[in-house]
């Protein structure tokens, strides 16, 4: 059996690499040495500290210089700049699943990365998301993020709930788990009076709720904003905020949620594959985190990234290989046990390697299984329009009004919802 290893905290205050030559000049021999010099940008963790190492060891002609931005906000802030300004883009440039609305909608300036030694990688859900109307593949899908439940089984045992994970998936309601009994268990932890909140922020569990329905946010085809007269968001929107008395009442990637995690601050996390990295690097030191086998509602899938190869490119034959190289399942079966990254890449998914992974931070949990069950389960691909970014920002936002800052009622954060969406028509 394998161990994922302990991953860095995506929160810490570390410095943000900056690279020299930013602008698509700078993608040549800077070094003098003869050797190409292949720019890559990625965010938060991806797995990639051993692989790119390897890619050089295995490549002697190239040279890479990685730029890693410590959230997706700041690589976003930078791609769009960059985009508009038509310089300052990496050679491979990683981008979140939600902006790949940008990258079709300026599809002429990324490269073609359709190849036969790519085809039938991916699941179709998660090739259509780069793929344009006349066929082009413009990003090469890194990993998905099937949704599970980490939770602390000593604060479980603690309130009186059972802590095994096999108990606790039954506890959520198994196969059949509803969203209703997520709130249950959690107002039994809560009427245990034994300190932490349930979970870690109520925005998150909102949109992991909203990734569940396939038309939320836009509508497909006119792209017309339907958010704010959307019913099922409403009713996402007042339950969340129903039930905020079991958060935090604190906002992800904030200095106080990261530190939450080392004073017993909460029980529950809805966790994406990607989202194990973060708990146990932010968690480091911290006993009782475990993986259950569940989810309310079923399946879902939340997050996934894509390596894109800019026209600005001067190397793009170079960035196109490396790009293939990282998504194949062999790499993409390291990332998953560096950072808990889940393969996008079918092979990968399929192998007994990934079954066999597990994790000791998580009490041994087989999160290979675990995930790839999860994995399974995802029934339903959410519609994302090429406003899906802002408008999903402003939805956290007005739920964080009245969650975190407390100076709204939820109708006055809601009408401010709706006033930012007009903004966006």
């Amino acid at each position: 059996m394998r161990s994922i290893r302990k991953a860095a905290a995506l929160l810490a205050a570390a410095p943000l690499i900056l690279l020299a030559g930013c602008s698509a000049s700078g993608s040549g021999d800077a070094s003098g040495d003869g050797k190409i010099t292949l720019r890559i940008s990625t965010f938060s963790e991806w797995g990639y500290d051993a692989l790119l190492e390897e890619y050089q060891e295995l490549n002697p002609n190239i040279k890479i210089d990685w730029n890693r931005f410590a959230t997706s906000d700041e690589a976003k802030e930078q791609f769009q700049t960059a985009l508009g300004a038509g310089s300052g883009l990496a050679d491979v440039v990683g981008v979140e699943g939600a902006w790949m609305t940008d990258v079709l909608q300026y599809s002429d300036n990324f490269i073609d990365l359709t190849s036969d030694d790519v085809e039938g990688r991916w699941n179709d859900w998660v090739e259509a998301k780069a793929t344009t109307e006349d066929g082009r593949l413009l990003g090469y899908a890194t990993d998905i993020g099937p949704q599970t439940i980490a939770y602390r089984g000593d604060l479980f045992e603690a309130a009186g709930l059972p802590s095994d994970r096999e108990a606790v998936a039954e506890l959520f309601g198994g196969d059949d788990a509803t969203w209703d009994e997520f709130f249950a268990v959690g107002e039994q932890f809560k009427a245990a009076g034994t300190g932490p909140a349930f979970y870690d922020a109520t925005a998150s569990v909102a949109t992991s709720w909203a990734d569940q329905y396939e038309v939320l946010w836009q509508e497909p085809g006119t792209d017309e904003i339907i958010a704010g007269k959307n019913p099922d968001l409403r009713n996402i929107y007042d339950t969340a905020l129903e039930h905020d008395d079991l958060s935090t009442h604190l906002a992800r990637w904030t200095e106080d949620w990261n530190n939450a995690f080392q004073n017993d601050g909460f029980a529950v996390m809805l966790a994406p594959s990607w989202m194990l990295g973060v708990i146990e690097g932010n968690a480091a030191g911290v006993t009782g985190w475990n993986v259950a086998n569940v989810y309310p509602g079923g399946g879902v899938n939340s997050g996934g990234s894509y390596l894109t190869v800019p026209e600005q490119s001067e190397h793009p034959e170079e960035a196109q290989a490396l790009a293939s190289w990282l998504t194949a399942p062999e790499q993409q079966l390291k990332a998953f046990k560096a950072t808990g990254n889940f393969p996008s890449q079918i092979e990968a998914q399929d192998s007994p390697e990934l079954q066999d992974v597990t994790d000791t931070f998580f009490n041994d949990a087989p999160v290979g299984a675990i995930l790839s069950d999860r994995a399974q389960q995802i029934s339903v691909i959410p519609y994302i329009g090429p406003d899906h970014f802002a408008i999903t920002a402003a939805f956290n936002s007005a739920i964080d009004r009245v969650s975190v800052d407390g100076s709204h009622t939820p109708e006055e954060s809601w009408e401010l919802f709706e006033a930012e969406l007009a903004t966006l028509e």
